[in-house]
């Protein structure tokens, strides 16, 4: 092979493990954790409970020094059937909170979780590095080009529907295909935008019923012939609990168990309630791999 052909595709490669957060460079060499901060009254596991600054800074430590490389900061809840907050509302949430804690733990990587363009704007002004965006691009035809104009790594998320009318008897002939159809056409779009650093989300939960949850998951490894970064975020989720006919308080073991099945597919990054746990996944799955 020709050498210069050989650095070029090497240094693609390299390029393609790292995320560029606002000059700070990500390695994605070994599988992240993104800790989940949902500083909401009514998300479906911990609304309600880090609401006050103490309690979302105690919580923001815990995840930190548990090994969380990545905190997402929610403060709209996207559970199915939610209402969703007005603008005023979010960033009237969302900015003491990216203040606060890029006060107490500035070396912090933090992502916000967010549909709208204008806070995607505010989140970065105020110290955010990653925008993860449940929508898709869908519900603001502004983000692109806000994402494209920003320079950060952004998720791009599938969903059906929106937070309030996706679970109403979702539709595929093919889940797995559409998603990736959706996710590679959207990606397409973003780059031409000059967006380099895309990050691939199937959206587990989002538009899909649980038999469709399962499909993506058993056909998960398909994902990575899109060649991006793949998050998986099924924390806690119904297609656990109600699997198990538990409840999401006790569905943390089938949280585990899906998430080492996603990281033996290949999930660059992990989305988590819980951690400790999730980090100890990924230590026995890197060492089911060395043999």
């Amino acid at each position: 092979m020709n050498a210069n052909i050989l650095k070029n595709h090497n240094s693609d490669a390299i390029k393609k493990k790292l995320l560029n957060c606002k000059g700070r460079l990500l390695s994605l060499e070994s599988p992240l954790i993104m800790g989940i901060l949902n500083v909401t009254p009514d998300s479906f596991f911990d609304g309600n409970i880090f609401i006050t600054e103490k309690a979302w800074l105690k919580q923001t430590e815990k995840m930190l020094s548990e090994g969380a490389s990545i905190i997402d900061i929610g403060c709209v809840s996207t559970r199915p059937g939610a209402i969703l907050p007005n603008l005023e509302e979010e960033l009237d949430r969302l900015l003491p909170i990216l203040d606060s804690i890029m006060k107490y733990f500035p070396k912090a990587i933090l992502s916000v979780d967010t549909f709208r363009a204008a806070v995607a704007q505010a989140a970065v002004n105020h110290g955010a590095a990653i925008i993860n965006d449940i929508s898709g691009g869908t519900m603001d035809a502004a983000m692109f080009e806000t994402i494209a104009a920003l320079h950060i790594p952004y998720i791009l998320m599938h969903i059906q529907g929106t937070p309030e009318t996706m679970q109403r008897n979702p539709i595929y002939k093919d889940v797995v295909k559409e998603t990736m159809l959706y996710l590679s056409k959207k990606s397409n779009e973003l780059t031409s935008l000059g967006v380099n650093d895309i990050i691939i989300d199937p959206g587990f939960g989002f538009g899909k019923n649980i038999k469709q949850n399962f499909e993506m998951m058993q056909q998960l490894h398909l994902y990575k012939f899109l060649d991006k970064p793949l998050l998986v975020g099924v924390s806690r989720k119904s297609m656990i609990w109600k699997t198990l006919e538990s409840s999401p308080d006790e569905a943390l073991n089938g949280t585990s168990i899906l998430h080492t099945i996603s990281l033996l597919a290949g999930a660059d990054i992990l989305r988590v309630h819980d951690v400790r746990e999730a980090v100890e996944c990924v230590k026995m799955a890197q060492e089911l791999k060395k043999y």
